[in-house]
Order: C-alpha cells, then structure tokens, then sequence
C-alpha cells in the first residue's frame, strides 16, 4: 500500500506537503506553541469556512466553470442573517441566508446556461454586485446577532473540546465526496467538465449541470457566511473578502483540476487545512505580512508544479 502511494507521488502531493510541512513546523516552532491543542483547534477553526465554500468549488471547477463570487456571497450572507435574526429570530435568519445562496445561485446559473455569458464573468460581476448590496443594506456597519443559540450552532460553539466547525466540515465533506464519488449526478459532473460535447452526446444536459454547480457554490458560500457571522457575532460586509482565491487554491491543490473532468472532496479539505496551516505557521515565525504573502504563494505555486504530471 504504502508502495503504491509513493508510486502515484505526484497524485498525493498535497498529502506528502501536508505531512513535510506539518513536521517542518512542528520541529522549529514548539517552543512558540504550534502543538498546542488550542492553536491546532484555531487553525481548523479559521479554515473551516473556506473548506465549505471550496468543497462546493470542486463540484464547480470538476464541470469546467469556476465562481469568482463566493468571498462576496459569504460577506452578504452575513449581513442578511444577521439583519433577518434582528427582525424574526434565528429561523428567519437560517431561512434568509439559505435563500440568499439560492437567489445569486440561481442568477449566476441562468446568466451562464441560458444567456451563454461565461462564469468567469458572470461570477466576477455578481463579486461587485454581492459587495455592494451588503454595503448597501447595512450601511457600512456591522450588524450584531444577538441569539447565543445562534451563536453556538453556526460556528462558535464546542462539543467537548471538538469545535462545531469541525462537525460542518467533516459532515459536508463527508457529502461531498459520497455525492462526488458515488452517485449519478458526480459522475455527470465530471462527465460534463472532461468533454461537455461527448457528455452532451452520451445524454448529459450539461446546461443543468453547470446551473446546478452554480447553485450548490453560492449556496455553499451562503453557508460559510452564516458561519462566519456565528462565530463572529455580527454581520459585516468585509467578511468573506478575498476568500474566492484561498477557495480556489484549495480545490486545485487538492488536486482538482481547472479544465474540468478531475476533481476529489477530500484532497480539497486537505488542501484548505494546508493553507491555514501555512497561514498559522508563518505568523508564529514573526514574518512580516508582506513576507507572509511571498512565502505562502511559493508554497502555493511549488506543490502545484510538483503535481501537475508531465508529458
């Protein structure tokens, strides 16, 4: 088995950088308190949500389109549970942020499937329009959520010592990848992103799909907002920003595939843990913020060199 593994090292990249780095981080920073328990807790704690969006991103980028809108649906996600709780309680505010989700999902879908506008430019847009409503409709201002159930459930409460954001990860990944794997609908995903054409005449409506992957990607990205403002307590704007370029980095670091047709759930979470891990790991050396940048993108761009294959 073990083998095996090391035969396909370029297909397990992401797991062999994982470890290296782990080890590499473990050995010169325990005297900084990299291994403590509550610092490992933080790392899961501050990826979890870029795991949910970039576990829908998969599904995404498997059918040949990409969603440049996440950042921005997560942040007005936000604002919308946050405002909708203040008026109707925490069911009102679970219902809005869904259907906030479901709206931009459904919008980018029918702009790239029956408009014909590309997704990188539909989403690109709707990043603009997302910030600006959220902008708008808050004024500016951080929104408080003041129902500790609330709170607890989306984000920032503790099973024991076991983060509920773990429990939406593992759960949502675990979905992901029987969905991805095991079912009709991920095949036709990755049917549809490997040769739209030959899917469309094996019987394939690839135009549903790619509505479908829109929709799941800005529902997946509503849903890191809800969780972002649970943790946080509050809604705001600023929330999500920036987020649609770790999201993506995790999912083809994992090992999915830009063009379309390869895509795998689990490499994605491991791949969004990794870039929390450098996150946390370059903070604890006292980088500077401008160094942290220049070494994460190294990283970034040395473990995806080393697994593409070569022809």
């Amino acid at each position: 088995m073990a083998s095996a593994f090391f035969a396909n090292w370029r297909q397990n990249i992401i797991y062999i950088g994982f470890l290296v780095i782990f080890v590499v981080f473990a050995a010169t920073l325990a005297d900084k308190g990299f291994l403590n328990p509550n610092n490992l807790l933080n790392i899961v704690r501050q990826t979890a949500m870029i795991a949910v969006m970039a576990i829908a991103m998969t599904f995404v980028l498997s059918a040949g389109e990409i969603d440049l809108s996440v950042g921005a649906v997560a942040g007005l996600s936000t604002v919308t549970v946050a405002m909708a709780i203040a008026v109707g309680g925490p069911v009102v505010g679970v219902i809005a942020g869904l259907a906030t989700g479901l709206a931009v999902g459904m919008f980018n879908g029918w702009l790239t499937t029956r408009v014909g506008i590309p997704s990188f430019l539909t989403t690109l847009a709707m990043m603009g329009i997302a910030k600006g409503v959220a902008m708008w409709i808050s004024a500016t201002a951080a929104v408080p959520i003041l129902s500790p159930g609330y709170s607890w459930l989306f984000g920032g409460g503790n099973v024991g010592p076991v983060p509920v954001l773990l429990l939406w990860m593992v759960i949502l990944g675990a979905i992901g990848h029987i969905v991805l794997r095991r079912t009709g609908f991920g095949r036709r995903v990755l049917a549809t992103g490997g040769g739209e054409t030959a899917a469309r005449y094996s019987g394939i409506d690839t135009k549903a799909i790619k509505f479908k992957v829109l929709v799941i990607s800005s529902s997946a990205a509503a849903l890191a907002g809800m969780l972002y403002a649970g943790r946080l307590q509050s809604g705001r704007f600023q929330l999500g920003e920036g987020d649609e370029l770790s999201v993506i980095a995790a999912a083809v670091l994992g090992g999915t595939s830009l063009f379309g047709g390869r895509g795998t759930v689990i490499g994605t979470i491991v791949g969004a843990l990794m870039i929390g891990l450098i996150n946390n790991g370059l903070i604890l050396m006292g980088l500077e913020f401008s160094q942290q940048l220049i070494a994460r993108g190294a990283i970034i761009i040395l473990a995806v060199a080393l697994s593409q294959k070569r022809t």
